[in-house]
């Protein structure tokens, strides 16, 4: 998802961004020396990026669609590259100097970072809640993203658990402190985000043709879930109650069939068991995913009790 019209877009980030098509640099510190890799900065500017960025580095095939290593360099003293006394060294100025393009901005892990850069080369550079969990992202996959790197990240450069990740467990209900946080949990993580994805994909065409249920029907479907309006527009459709029989009412079971041929012409009766369909088979991967999040939770806190 990414921001409306190309207007709003260009009003929120500046022509520079657009003329680089959307790809900003990423100045990545690892154990032994510094990575420069291209984004694709539209990412930084959807939505709900806060909530879904980290999703993209859940596994290292999905972070190589939006990121690319450009360069990686070993430094005999990270120390000297940049601080505040003595700004950007030589090699570390070259390195990031050369594969900018003009206009382009700069990401990094650091708010001194950001100033020491922006004083003594001049390049706009961009940090703050968002860039860290791109930062979250990379860190993580930090041994894929960068190869060439063979010392292993201090737990000191850890950075917290992403944010994103965060709100999402927190909404199944899970309470889980960032160093229990595993590539397992993460991973079926990222399964319940894209399944939530779907529904909230579909539930507006739903939600706007569910209004024919109180007309046609008398049904009040206000705060019915995605899969109950496509359950219930399935039952029109097929003129049978199926597996259905505990979602609804007796009631509402007969004035669905009841009614069935009252809603011709209304609804595409293809599209409608098409998704629902695809509803069915969202749920269940949902449900698998989420019973195997709590397992996956509980024995993480077992293992964290434990140390």
């Amino acid at each position: 998802m990414v921001p409306g019209s190309a207007g709003e877009l260009a009003a929120s980030v500046g022509e520079d961004f657009l003329n680089n098509n959307g790809v900003v640099s990423v100045l990545l510190e690892t154990p032994s020396g510094f990575a420069v890799f291209y984004f694709c900065g539209l990412y930084l500017y959807t939505p709900d990026a806060m909530q879904s960025l980290w999703v993209h580095f859940a596994t290292c095939a999905r972070a190589r669609n939006i990121v690319w290593l450009k360069e990686f360099q070993t430094f005999d003293d990270k120390s000297s590259a940049i601080n505040a006394d003595t700004g950007v060294n030589t090699q570390l100025t070259e390195m990031i100097m050369k594969s900018r393009n003009p206009g382009e901005e700069l990401l990094v892990e650091k708010a001194e970072y950001k100033s020491i850069i922006e004083t003594c080369l001049g390049i706009p550079c961009q940090h703050g809640e968002i860039v860290m969990e791109l930062m979250w992202g990379m860190k993580r996959l930090m041994r894929s993203l960068v190869p060439r790197e063979k010392s292993e990240l201090p737990k000191e450069d850890r950075l917290p658990m992403s944010q994103g990740l965060q709100m999402l467990l927190s909404r199944y209900g899970f309470d889980v402190e960032p160093d229990m946080v595993n590539e397992q949990i993460v991973v079926t993580a990222s399964v319940l985000f894209n399944c939530d994805a779907i529904e909230e994909e579909h539930y507006p065409g739903f939600q706007a043709i569910g209004r024919h249920l109180r007309k046609i029907s008398g049904i009040d479907c206000e705060n019915w879930s995605v899969l109950k309006l496509a359950t219930a527009f399935n039952i029109i459709c097929s003129h049978e109650i199926g597996d259905s029989n505990e979602m609804f009412s007796q009631d509402v079971q007969t004035k669905l069939l009841d009614d069935a041929e009252k809603y011709e012409y209304k609804i595409d009766k293809l599209i409608c068991r098409l998704y629902y369909k695809q509803l069915v088979s969202n749920h269940l991967i949902k449900t698998r995913h989420r019973d195997m999040l709590a397992i996956l939770v509980k024995k993480a806190k077992e293992d964290h009790e434990k140390k």
